[in-house]
């Protein structure tokens, strides 16, 4: 539906009516208030009330910093600094996206936010950003193991370790897997080299040409000057980013690892606000009459985001009581061959994850399965957890429905459909790489 109507509601919407026909047995009557009940129980878990006021705060940021000047700033500063082309402007993104590894929203907002004027003026398309967004979210995050992707890995091997299931160190699995996170690498080769030789292909190509040859849009960049002080961007930015581990330390009770990442990057999004608002009124920035409706507006512009989340949720609930991603494991269980353990893992985890739009929640589905069974079959450990989140990320980088895919198209100001449409080639490219790599290395290890 959604690569068929290229409507996001539409497409979400029919996918839960769909599956709440299926779980209610057919049943026409109960389907409509079944469907009401199913997204309004949305709303009382506490880390998705979180995750959306999250959102809704982070566009109020958006809109205060770049209210303030804080960000014609930085614009202004980094323009003078050989940020001067297409090239540089994407490859700040780059770097910008993997020096913010803590959380995967944030990461995609940030460069979003601090590249979509570079790339206004560069003749950028909007579907590249949301491309550059969504490579430096997920794959970044899932390259570091002290944010809240670690921790929740941490805590689906550390349970099997407590069983007995497995042997080992958690934090020593879980390293030792990084390096063979071969998904999350290769899509950051491949957009390095996609960024240094502007060499694109397939739907992408098309927006880049089509992007060229528009209208050329009045420069508002050339006639920025320095009205504010960057503090007033960087400032803001910095508080968001480090007092996600602070938070993570406190929600875990002095364990980082152990921290909610759902809590953190709320009331980490929630001090920012307060300290810009604080640290805006001393300044003299804004008013506190400018700051209210300023949040106002920036609140309001992510209302649309929130209802696509909140129906992306429910979406990944109803899979989970169809009980969609064990049948697909269930498929190729039987199958299963030490050599080909890890590839197999990586292709069934990619269609959990595309199929439900969560990578955590694959990471949470086929944990506990191919960990007993790569323990029976003498396979690689490190490989298979590794296997697990390549999959993980992989169907999530493809799946219309993610999250990350959502606000990474939104960081961009970019059609959703049209931005899974552009970039599903070049995730492809990069899961094909990834499979052959796995296939060898069950071979080698």
């Amino acid at each position: 539906m959604a690569l068929l109507t290229r409507q996001v509601f539409i497409s979400l919407l029919s996918g839960i009516v769909l599956g709440e026909l299926i779980l209610l047995g057919g049943s026409l009557s109960q389907l409509v208030p079944g469907t009401v009940d199913r997204l309004l129980a949305q709303m009382s878990e506490d880390w998705k009330i979180k995750t959306l006021l999250f959102v809704i705060m982070v566009g109020s940021i958006i809109r205060l910093i770049t209210v303030s000047g804080g960000i014609e700033s930085f614009i202004v500063y980094v323009s003078k600094k050989r940020i001067n082309s297409k090239r540089s402007t994407l490859l700040m993104g780059y770097f910008i996206g993997i020096l913010i590894f803590l959380e995967s929203s944030i990461t995609a907002l940030v460069v979003g936010t601090l590249t979509k004027p570079l790339a206004r003026k560069y003749k950028i398309s909007k579907e590249k950003l949301a491309y550059l967004c969504d490579c430096t979210s997920s794959p970044v995050c899932s390259l570091f193991p002290f944010n809240g992707w670690g921790a929740l890995l941490l805590g689906l091997i550390g349970v099997q370790i407590a069983q007995g299931v497995i042997e080992g160190n958690k934090l020593s699995l879980l390293v030792s897997a990084i390096p063979l996170n071969f998904y999350a690498i290769t899509t950051m080769v491949v957009l390095f080299f996609i960024i240094y030789t502007n060499k694109d292909f397939g739907p992408m190509k098309k927006a880049e040409e089509e992007v060229q040859i528009a209208e050329e849009e009045e420069c508002f960049l050339d006639m920025m000057e320095n009205r504010v002080s960057i503090k007033a961007m960087f400032y803001p930015v910095a508080v968001m980013l480090l007092s996600v581990p602070v938070f993570l330390y406190l929600s875990g009770n002095g364990n980082i690892l152990e921290g909610s990442g759902s809590s953190a990057i709320f009331y980490s999004v929630f001090l920012t606000l307060v300290f810009t608002a604080l640290f805006y009124r001393f300044t003299g920035v804004m008013t506190y009459k400018t700051y209210m409706q300023e949040l106002k507006i920036g609140a309001g512009d992510m209302v649309g985001i929130g209802l696509i989340l909140l129906l992306a949720f429910a979406l990944g609930e109803v899979t989970v009581e169809l009980q969609t991603g064990p049948y697909l494991a269930s498929l190729v269980e039987g199958l299963l061959n030490p050599i080909y353990l890890a590839a197999l893992v990586f292709l069934i985890s990619a269609m959990i994850s595309f199929s439900t739009g969560t990578s955590w929640g694959t990471f949470s589905i086929m944990i506990p399965i191919v960990l007993p069974m790569a323990a029976i079959l003498d396979a690689d450990l490190s490989l298979v957890i590794a296997a697990v989140i390549s999959g993980g990320v992989f169907g999530d980088h493809c799946s219309p429905i993610s999250d990350t895919t959502i606000i990474s198209s939104m960081a961009a100001d970019c059609d959703h459909i049209s931005h899974v449409r552009t970039q599903l080639p070049y995730a492809l490219l990069s899961g094909m790489i990834a499979l052959f790599l796995f296939m060898l290395f069950g071979v080698l290890l």
